[in-house]
């Protein structure tokens, strides 16, 4: 029998199965209310849902240091070849990585909808820092949904 654990969802699966199915209630609510305020209304949306899975997070992981942070990343983020990170750095205050290849954008752009991503995906990253820990500041300045070759990530103890 399997258990619990063994029937989760991996993240990427879980995005690669909700993709169509949000597309499709987005492109609805932009008929109805405007590409602007659905998309307004979406962000805020992603961005509680972000905060609260920060804080989940921090609880499940025993913590809320860069090297609980790290290894959430590795374990969730980087599941199933998700995301491929390079790290350019690790300590106890600082872990800056490269993604170079993701298949969150991979999802996001076979379906057409890379805009779509970036505010599922790529605009929880700051939101979910904050409920993980507002002590750890990320910076990052670009992404591949965004169509830069990588996306990087530089988190650092404030």
């Amino acid at each position: 029998m399997e258990s619990k654990k063994d029937m989760k969802i991996s993240h990427i699966k879980r995005r690669e199965i909700q993709a169509p199915i949000v597309s499709a209630i987005v492109n609805g609510f932009i008929k109805e209310l405007g590409k602007e305020r659905t998309l307004e209304i979406l962000s805020k949306i992603i961005e509680e849902d972000a905060i609260d899975s920060g804080r989940n997070l921090a609880i499940e992981f025993k913590g809320n240091g860069i090297s609980e942070l790290s290894q959430l990343i590795r374990d969730i983020w980087c599941n199933e070849g998700a995301m491929l990170i390079d790290v350019l750095k690790e300590t106890e205050n600082e872990f800056h990585f490269n993604v170079t290849k993701c298949r969150y954008a991979e999802v996001y752009k076979k379906l057409n909808v890379q805009e779509l991503g970036k505010c599922l995906s790529c605009d929880r990253d700051f939101p979910f820092n904050e409920g993980f820990n507002p002590e750890i500041k990320l910076e990052r300045t670009q992404t591949i949904m965004e169509d830069a070759d990588y996306c990087d990530f530089r988190y650092s103890k404030k």
